[in-house]
């Protein structure tokens, strides 16, 4: 199990959150969309900072739901076996993803990066796509009416 969940962090959101900022950071070095790092006795990198570790502490915390109670990983290829409702789960359905999206705003504050902003809106915009048309309709079709009666009582985000 613990290879799989391995494999799932460094290939999801590890390509997220290091490999696309990794690249956007470099192909916008040097313009006014790049980073400014204002160093971190700064209180913006603070911010960043805390953002950033909010965000991986719900990230743990819902990964660790998934293989504990889901007996399952994150990934796509390895979803959990029983619906989780547990956790931040019970306020939200997709706590995993808010985590991402606090960690990527965490790093667009630290860098000071429009660049890494417009990576947060676009990886948003992508998931509340994908969430509807796709991930939600394989969710009914696993769990069926226990989805649906979560799905109409725990918001999206």
């Amino acid at each position: 199990m613990i290879s799989r969940l391995v494999r799932a962090i460094l290939i999801l959101p590890g390509t997220v959150l290091v490999v696309v900022p990794a690249l956007i950071l470099w192909l916008a070095h040097g313009t006014a969309l790049g980073a400014r790092p204002a160093g971190i006795e700064g209180p913006r990198s603070w911010i960043g900072v805390l953002l950033f570790c909010v965000g991986l502490v719900f990230a743990i915390w819902t990964c660790r739901l998934f293989v504990t109670l889901g007996e399952g990983t994150p990934a796509p290829w390895d979803p959990p076996n029983k619906l989780v409702v547990d956790g931040p789960y019970r306020h939200v359905r997709n706590p995993m993803i808010t985590s991402v999206l606090l960690m990527l705003a965490g790093e667009a504050v630290f860098f000071r990066s429009w660049a890494l902003a417009g990576w947060l809106a676009v990886f948003f915009l992508a998931n509340s796509i994908y969430f509807p048309l796709s991930e939600e309709k394989a969710l009914e079709r696993r769990f069926g009416d226990q989805y649906r009666a979560y799905k109409a009582n725990v918001p999206r985000w």
